[in-house]
């Protein structure tokens, strides 16, 4: 006797792929904060806490609030509206963790507009495996700050100095 069973739906698909999030936070006074996070999962089983790979919040922030916006909205991100003190997660791509930290981390001590915008193009036409490599770099070696003087050295055109 076979007895049929309707398929389970609260299961959640078993993905061997690292998990990331974008944590947006309103800190008050017209301040954000976004932060990337690499969440413990089956493709990170050394992880036992969620990880912080990057974070920008203030003025270089919002040098750049309305790009990233926008293209997070594309990849149905709304980190936007939130009440003073109200914090946000969304999950997000690897591709866009990848991007999102190496960009955080890159803009986070620049203070040149010009500098800034020639990084977020540089880090945006990167494809995934140099934004990785670059992020792995800055956050794996002995002096991290280094390696994003050079990268910065590498996106910003001689010109603009």
């Amino acid at each position: 006797m076979v007895t049929l069973t309707r398929p389970r739906t609260d299961l959640q698909p078993v993905t061997h792929l690292p998990q990331y999030e974008l944590r947006a936070r309103n800190l008050g006074g017209g301040s954000h904060l976004l932060e990337v996070w690499e969440l413990p999962g089956p493709a990170t089983p050394h992880l036992k806490a969620a990880r912080r790979l990057a974070g920008l919040h203030g003025r270089n922030l919002l040098m750049v609030e309305h790009r990233l916006l926008k293209h997070l909205q594309r990849q149905g991100v709304d980190a936007t509206g939130l009440l003073p003190g109200e914090a946000r997660r969304s999950p997000i791509t690897e591709d866009e963790a990848l991007r999102l930290g190496l960009l955080f981390r890159v803009l986070a001590p620049m203070r040149s507009t010009a500098h800034m915008e020639a990084c977020v193009q540089g880090v945006e036409g990167m494809p995934k495996e140099e934004a990785a490599y670059w992020l792995g770099m800055a956050m794996y070696r002995r002096h991290p700050r280094r390696v994003l003087m050079a990268l910065r050295f590498l996106l910003i055109d001689p010109k603009l100095a």
